[in-house]
């Protein structure tokens, strides 16, 4: 209705509580405080490429790195073919490569240490993780996200990474339909499993891998292909998920599973959603709806 309220740990708890998972399913945020952690201006980052054709070893490997690295390193996974990157051989443009998106966001030479095992397995076609200034981190996959293309993205949330989910992942990345398209899988955990389940809205917190399968090609006449590739990593992969979804890789067609996203926290978001807007008002997202 237009009114403006404080949400804090003292005012409006339970609208505080519902904004932190939430999202714009309860208002407009107009202004917030948020507590800073330094960090910076320069953190160790960068890309170790391999070629997808060890990409077995490698995720083998991986998925025991993740499980042992502090907090302050995180590792990504991307298969895709690869971009015509400056740094990367010419002949590998436009080849299936599996890449190492690492961060560490402490000490600079400590995280070099906490690298050292994974930047030294295997044979990788190149390894440019240095000193980056933060900032340009955070925008580097920007160039790849340019508006005007098609996408279509599914997800799942999963605890381990199985041989069995490793294969059917392989399978995929043999498949990709286009240079655009990319399997990704984001390590989590860590100091997130570490926040009380009840604290926030926000969903499942012992997850320790998201799996976004990002679609993206550039016309019309793909779109079948396309969204039918995306749709079979889906189906492959759903025996080894946990069943929840991160709310921001949902896309129009899912709202069925915005119950998925948000878990043992979707009743009470209901009835908050009864309570700050009845008439549903906010409903252009991943809709949780007051009836």
């Amino acid at each position: 209705d237009g009114e403006i309220i404080t949400a804090s740990a003292k005012e409006h708890q339970d609208l505080f509580w519902g904004l932190r998972g939430g999202g714009g399913n309860f208002g407009i945020v107009s202004s917030f405080r948020f507590a800073l952690h330094p960090i910076g201006p320069e953190i160790l980052s960068g890309l170790v490429i391999h070629p997808i054709s060890e990409a077995k070893t490698l995720l083998s490997f991986y998925r025991e790195f993740a499980a042992n690295a502090p907090d302050d390193v995180a590792v990504w996974v991307v298969m895709r073919k690869a971009p015509p990157l400056p740094f990367l051989p010419p002949e590998w443009h436009g080849k299936e490569v599996l890449v190492f998106a690492c961060a560490c966001s402490g000490d600079i030479l400590k995280g070099e240490e906490a690298l050292k095992p994974l930047r030294r397995f295997g044979k990788p076609i190149v390894d440019v993780v240095g000193p980056h200034p933060y900032v340009g981190w955070q925008a580097a996959l920007d160039p790849l996200l340019t508006p005007g293309f098609r996408n279509y993205w599914k997800s799942h949330d999963f605890n381990e990474l199985t041989d069995a989910f490793i294969e059917a992942v392989i399978d995929a990345a043999s498949k990709l339909p286009c240079a655009h398209s990319e399997i990704a899988i984001a390590q989590v955990g860590g100091a997130i499993s570490r926040v009380g389940p009840d604290a926030t809205a926000y969903r499942d917190r012992n997850v320790k891998f998201i799996m976004n399968v990002h679609g993206r090609w550039e016309s019309a006449a793909e779109d079948e292909e396309c969204m039918a590739w995306c749709r079979g990593i889906y189906d492959a992969t759903t025996p080894f998920s946990t069943g929840g979804v991160y709310v921001n890789f949902l896309t129009d067609e899912e709202e069925g599973r915005v119950k998925d996203a948000y878990g043992q926290s979707y009743e009470r978001l209901v009835a908050l959603k009864r309570k700050y807007d009845p008439t549903n008002l906010f409903s252009m997202n991943q809709n949780i709806k007051p009836d």
